[in-house]
C-alpha cells in the first residue's frame, strides 16, 4: 500500500464506539473512543438513539485520525465489527431512522417468546439458526416491531422498510452501501436466517411475520460493502471502502490470533463472551451457541471457507459493574474494582449473582434476578466487588465445563480480555476458580484490531490470515493458586446460590 498506507477498523459496542488506525505492519497509528448511552424507556425495556450511534462512531473516527495525523485519502480501507441483536429499523429511499433500536439487553420480548416456544417447528431453531431464539433476539424484536410499530408496519406494506445491525445501518448514516448487505457472522446473528442451509428460515419468517425483502443478503465476511465518509478533526475527508463485516465476538477471535480448534477467548464488555474457535465444522448443540466465526475467500473456489466458533455469554458485565458505581454507589470510577476486591482476602461468604437480566448458558433462565447473598454485619462494599468478580468465574467455569460435556473439546488456556480485565485482580480470580491460566493480551482493542486486518485482506495489503502479523506488545500470564478442594468449596456454593436466583421474575 505505498499510496494508502492505513487501515480502519471499527468496533460499534454496546457501551461505546471506537476507531483504530493501522498500518500494514499492525501497528496502531491512531485511536478514538465515544461512549454511548443507552434508553430505558419503561422497565425492561433498552433502546438506543440510531442517530447517537452514527454520531458516536463517526467522533471516535475523526478523533482517531486525528491521533494518528493522517488524511483520510490515505486510508486504503475499512472493516466494521459490531453490536449484535441490537436492531435498527431505517427507511430504503431516505435512510431516515423509523424508530430507536432494541438492544440484545431488552426484555420486551418474553410474553411474545412464551408464545412462540408452542409453535411446533420451534425444536428446530436451535439446529438451524445455532441457537435458540431469547429475548434478546432481534428475530423477536423484529417480530414485536411488525405487530406493535405502527411506523414499521406502513413501511413493509410499501416495501420501503430496511432492518439490519448496526453495521448496515451506519453505511446508511455515515456512507454508501453497495447493496443491502452483512456478513454471514451478523446475518446468523439476527436470528432469522438458516446458517447450515445459507438462507432464511421461510417457516420461522412466516411464523414471526416477518417479510424477507427488508432483510441484509449475506456476504462473505471480506466482501466490498460500500464506503464510509470519514472526516479529519481539520474537515478534509475521504469516501472510505468498507472492505469487511463481522460480528464483534467474532472479531474478538480473530482478533486475538484464535484460528485454530481450541483456541479460546473471553471478553467482558456490556457482558462477557466465552468463543472457542473450531474450525471447519459446525456441531449440533443442545447448550452451547454455535456460529459463523468468518467466512473468506479459499483461492480459485468461488464459495467462501467458513470457520464456525463455539459461543456462550454472561447476562451482564460491564452493565453490572455500572450499576454497582451509579445506583448502588460501591465506587466511584470503574478502575477501583481491582483495588477493592483485593482490599479484602476473600468475599467474606458474600455470593453476588449478577442476574439483573436472567441467567444465559448453562442455567438459560431470563426469568432469574440478581441475587446478593451471605450479607452479615461485617460485610462491606469491598466483598461484594469481590463477589462479583468470583461470579465472573464461576460463570466463565460453567460455560468450559459445559463445552467440554457437550464437545469433548478442552480448553487448556483462556485469553482474556474487555474492561474488567484490566484489573490483574479479576484476572487472577478468574485463573483461580476456572483451574487454568488466564492470558491477557498488553493491547486491548482487539475486536477494533481484527476489523481492520480484515480490511487489509479485502486491500491486498495480506494475502490471508496466515501472513497477518501477531498481535503486538506480549502478555501477562495469571496462572491458578487455589487447590482442587477450596475451588469446588467455591463453585458449590456459588451453584447454591443460582438456585435462589432462578424463576425468581415468576407469580407464585
Amino acid at each position: 500500500m505505498p499510496t494508502k498506507p492505513f487501515l480502519l477498523g471499527l468496533d460499534q459496542g454496546t457501551s461505546g464506539s471506537r476507531a483504530l488506525i493501522l498500518d500494514d505492519q499492525g501497528q496502531v497509528h491512531g485511536y478514538g473512543y465515544q461512549p454511548l448511552p443507552r434508553i430505558y424507556p419503561q422497565a425492561g425495556w433498552v433502546e438506543q438513539d440510531p442517530l447517537a450511534v452514527a454520531a458516536t462512531l463517526a467522533a471516535a473516527i475523526t478523533e482517531a485520525i486525528g491521533r494518528a495525523g493522517c488524511h483520510p485519502a490515505e486510508i486504503a480501507a475499512c472493516g466494521i465489527a459490531c453490536q449484535r441483536n441490537t436492531d435498527f429499523a431505517w427507511h430504503a429511499a431516505s435512510g431516515q431512522a423509523l424508530a430507536p433500536a432494541i438492544t440484545w439487553q431488552d426484555l420486551r420480548t418474553l410474553p411474545l417468546l412464551d408464545e412462540l416456544r408452542s409453535w411446533e417447528l420451534f425444536p428446530q431453531s436451535r439446529r438451524r439458526l445455532g441457537y435458540s431464539p431469547g429475548p434478546y433476539s432481534s428475530a423477536l424484536h423484529l417480530a414485536w416491531r411488525l405487530r406493535s410499530d405502527q411506523t414499521l408496519i406502513d413501511a413493509a406494506a410499501a416495501g420501503n422498510l430496511r432492518l439490519g445491525l448496526s453495521a448496515a445501518w451506519l453505511l446508511v448514516a455515515l456512507g454508501q452501501p453497495a447493496q443491502h448487505a452483512m456478513d454471514f457472522s451478523l446475518v446468523q446473528a439476527m436470528g432469522l436466517y438458516d446458517f447450515r442451509a445459507r438462507q432464511y428460515w421461510q417457516a420461522w419468517l412466516e411464523r414471526l411475520g416477518v417479510p424477507e425483502d427488508p432483510l441484509p443478503a449475506a456476504m462473505p465476511t471480506v466482501h466490498e460493502f460500500g464506503n464510509l465518509r470519514v472526516h479529519a478533526p481539520d474537515g478534509a475527508s475521504a469516501a472510505v471502502p468498507v472492505l469487511a463485516m463481522i460480528g464483534d465476538q467474532q472479531a474478538a477471535l480473530f482478533g486475538y490470533d484464535c484460528r485454530r480448534p481450541g483456541d479460546a477467548e473471553c471478553t467482558h464488555g456490556t457482558a462477557s463472551f466465552v468463543d472457542v474457535c473450531l474450525g471447519n465444522h459446525a456441531p449440533d448443540q443442545e447448550k452451547i451457541n454455535v456460529y459463523v466465526a468468518w467466512a473468506l475467500a479459499n483461492g480459485v473456489d468461488p464459495d467462501p471457507a467458513f470457520t464456525y466458533c463455539l459461543e456462550a455469554d454472561t447476562a451482564v458485565t460491564g452493565a453490572a459493574i455500572r450499576w454497582m458505581r451509579e445506583n448502588a454507589r460501591l465506587f466511584d470510577r470503574d478502575d477501583e474494582v481491582g483495588p477493592l476486591a483485593a482490599s479484602v482476602p476473600d468475599a467474606g461468604g458474600v455470593v453476588f449473582v449478577p442476574a439483573f437480566t436472567g441467567l444465559n448458558v448453562p442455567y438459560n433462565d431470563h426469568r432469574a434476578r440478581g441475587t446478593i447473598l451471605g450479607l452479615t454485619l461485617g460485610s462491606t462494599r469491598a466483598h461484594i466487588v469481590r463477589a462479583f468478580l468470583e461470579a465472573l468465574g464461576y460463570q466463565v467455569r460453567a460455560i468450559l465445563e459445559t463445552i467440554q460435556t457437550e464437545t469433548g473439546l478442552h480448553v487448556d488456556r483462556l485469553h482474556l480480555g474487555g474492561g474488567v480485565s484490566a484489573s490483574d485482580e479479576a484476572c487472577q480470580i478468574q485463573a483461580d476458580l476456572i483451574g487454568i491460566p488466564t492470558i491477557r493480551p498488553h493491547f486491548t482493542e482487539t475486536t477494533a484490531r481484527a476489523a481492520a486486518m480484515l480490511a487489509g485482506i479485502g486491500s491486498g495489503a495480506w494475502k490471508s490470515p496466515d501472513h497477518l502479523p501477531p498481535l503486538p506488545e506480549g502478555a501477562t500470564r495469571f496462572e491458578p493458586r487455589l487447590t482442587d478442594d477450596q475451588r469446588e468449596t467455591g463453585f458449590a456454593r456459588w451453584q447454591r446460590a443460582i438456585s435462589r436466583a432462578r424463576a425468581w421474575d415468576v407469580e407464585d
